[in-house]
């Protein structure tokens, strides 16, 4: 791969899809906003596969994303005028599918691009299993880079690997070469979310303008350190604080393992450079697990839901009387729901002045593997209530039939049952080995805390005040990481916000394992909280089924807060 020749070594990786869904524009704003090599799209989230899965037993010709397909519609020329290879994992359930496509798109369009792809990632289906894939690393995307492919679309490969892939394939780098792999992989973890890296979903959010932000783009070396920028005169920004948000998002523990190398968390420097460049060095890699991750995804049933709007006074007697005549109903039918929640939301406020503000929401969410038992029994026990109920009696809207739900499951299999395969433009198959040295995963332990602050007076205030948070989910688990700006803030929140006391902050974790990661380097912590989200987010079992606003929460909570970092 020669691109990156004329800009002194440098490859220049850009961003446009953070999931399936993004920002429609953003590959053609991408391609002429600034110089590129490589342009990257990740398409597939755990939810992702569940929803490609769907659509294949609706028309087996599914199982990509459609979307890609029309964005190269609009932009396959301009990718080949300037000389931008495409990296993307839109291929989904079917690479090959998506190849073909493409290059029929580009005979139509008369674009003389070479299109290859990836495959290998489908396991076969356990009992009951709707999709069934293992995570691939970049390694099959640096063969067809290597072979002259234009265009390279993938199935379920990790999310760094859109970026170790062209990293490895213009730097090339071996698989031994775990330093400066390590540092692509938190390159491309900076990326994989789009906007996210440039102020979108940032706690301090209004530092920047992100009316519209920007898409991120790395410049990696061939060390494997990276400055992480955007295009000039896009909105947002990116700074240390940006940086670090995206850092944290949807990791654990100083080990960031996959399949090409265990990234270093606790190693990574962030330094910012100039105005919106931050250059990310210093990243110490280890050889990978000795087993590939897998996503499994599965239908787990039906599910439906209903919210009463409960108004002006008395909301929780309210709340006990419709909760007593819907159980009532169904004991009548003789058809529970199997799982039954009830969440009543105080949205409402006293002496209100609109009617919308003097309400609270009450949720009922039903599941069940049979569809009648989610559907006809919880429609005709909500319905039944409406004249003679709790008074202002209404809901949301009207109770349907209910819907199917999915359930992810993270395994790990062995790497021998995976057939990793680069499939070039000339329509050769190419095995990609396994990376042969493997180091088992263990836990980091914690390092020296800072000195604490010395005694002083304190205010009761939001945490929010001196610390940022980002959360989010991994399966059923939730990922909360908290980071300080300050050395000072750093020693009180090193000290403070043990797993006990984030438990104390946040009720709904108390019976739950918490567990915590120090990371020095970013004056962060970072939080697992196993078995938040049950059965991940596709079952939607929770009120915010991803985890993302959990840091937020977390910000909202009141403690005793030393007055001088305030």
């Amino acid at each position: 791969m020669s691109g990156g020749a004329a800009n002194g070594g440098v490859l220049r990786v850009g961003n446009c899809s953070g999931f399936y869904g993004d920002r429609f524009s953003a590959v053609r704003e991408m391609l002429t906003g600034g110089p590129l090599d490589v342009l990257t799209g990740d398409y597939l989230a755990e939810l992702t596969m569940l929803v490609l899965g769907r659509d294949r037993l609706k028309d087996p010709s599914l199982g990509y994303a459609k979307t890609f397909l029309r964005q190269m519609e609009d932009t396959l020329g301009l990718a080949h005028a300037r000389g931008v290879r495409v990296v993307a994992n839109a291929g989904g359930l079917d690479p090959a599918g998506l190849a073909g496509a493409l290059r029929d798109l580009a005979g139509r369009l008369g674009v003389p691009v070479r299109v290859a792809h990836v495959e290998g990632d489908r396991l076969p289906l356990p009992a009951g299993a709707l999709t069934a894939n293992a995570y691939l690393g970049g390694a099959g995307i640096a063969a067809c880079l290597d072979a002259g492919a234009d265009v390279v679309v993938t199935g379920r490969v990790t999310d760094a690997a859109l970026v170790t892939g062209p990293a490895a394939a213009r730097f090339g780098w071996a698989p031994g070469d775990h330093d400066p792999l390590a540092g692509a992989v938190v390159a491309g973890h900076v990326l994989e979310c789009g906007t996210q890296a440039t102020g979108g979903n940032h706690p301090f959010f209004r530092r920047y303008d992100v009316r519209r932000p920007g898409f991120p783009v790395a410049e990696l070396h061939p060390d494997g350190s990276a400055v992480i920028t955007k295009h000039p005169g896009t909105g947002g920004a990116v700074d240390v604080a940006t940086v670090t948000a995206q850092l944290l998002y949807e990791t654990s523990g100083a080990r960031y393992a996959g399949p090409d190398v265990t990234a270093r968390l606790d190693t990574v420097r962030l330094t910012q450079e100039g105005p919106d460049r931050v250059r990310i060095d210093g990243v110490r890699g280890e050889a990978p697990p000795p087993a590939l991750k897998a996503g499994i995804t599965r239908l787990g049933g039906w599910r439906n839901e209903v919210v009463f709007v409960l108004t002006g006074l008395d909301v929780d007697a309210k709340a006990r009387l419709v909760e007593e005549q819907v159980e009532d109903g169904f004991a009548r039918a003789g058809t529970r729901p199997a799982d039954v929640r009830w969440e009543l939301a105080r949205t409402d406020r006293a002496d209100a002045a609109t009617e919308e503000t003097a309400s609270a929401l009450l949720r009922l969410v039903v599941r069940d593997p049979d569809p009648e038992a989610v559907g006809r029994a919880v429609t005709g026990a909500a319905v039944e209530l409406a004249l003679g109920s709790y008074p202002g009696f209404h809901v949301t809207a009207p109770p349907g039939r209910g819907a199917p739900y999915g359930v992810f499951e993270a395994v790990y299999v062995e790497p021998g049952t995976v057939t990793h395969t680069a499939v070039l433009p000339d329509g050769r198959r190419v095995p990609v080995p396994h990376p042969a040295a493997t180091r088992p995963l263990a836990p980091v332990p914690e390092p020296p805390l800072p000195p604490p602050l010395p005694p002083g007076p304190t205010r009761r205030a939001p945490l929010g005040l001196v610390a940022g948070a980002r959360s989010g989910d991994k399966g059923g688990d939730a990922n909360v990481g908290v980071w300080a700006e300050t050395d000072e803030a750093w020693r009180w929140l090193a000290h403070t916000l043990t797993a006990d006391r984030l438990r104390d902050l946040l009720p709904e974790t108390r019976p739950l394992p918490v567990a915590r990661h120090v990371l020095p380097r970013l004056r962060a912590l970072n939080f697992t909280v196993a078995g938040l989200l049950g059965e991940g987010a596709a079952a939607r079992a929770r009120f915010d089924p991803q985890a993302k606003a959990l840091g937020e929460w977390l910000r909202a909570r009141h403690l005793d807060i030393p007055e001088v970092l305030l």
